[in-house]
């Protein structure tokens, strides 16, 4: 059996909601292009979460997970998706980028 995913509510939230924000700040002219932009963070958690390399979480961020994952989107973007994991199963919890006003809780 393979590695299994499972998002939570709040990250499939921030996902869908990242789209509409792309598009609807005119980051992207096309949602296509935002849909796009989504989907790499997607497949860069599919790719790489079960990645024996992955970075535990400080004691003050394991309320968003007690692992996480970075993925540098752009020279100015980076995004941090917290999950927690266990025999093989993945749960995405949290991800936030640099530029979110709540990221300075992470600092």
């Amino acid at each position: 059996m393979g590695k299994v995913i499972i998002y939570s509510d709040l990250a499939l939230l921030t996902l869908n909601e990242l789209v509409d924000e792309l598009y609807d700040k005119e980051y992207f002219g096309f949602k296509e292009s935002a849909v796009d932009y989504t989907m790499k963070i997607v497949d860069f958690i599919e790719a790489r979460i079960d990645n024996p390399n992955i970075k535990l979480s400080k004691n003050k961020y394991k309320k968003y997970g007690r692992k996480y994952l970075k993925y540098k989107a752009n020279q100015r973007t980076t995004w941090y998706i917290f999950f927690d994991d266990k025999d093989g199963k993945f749960l995405v919890n949290y991800i936030i980028n640099n530029h979110s006003h709540t990221f300075s809780e992470l600092l």
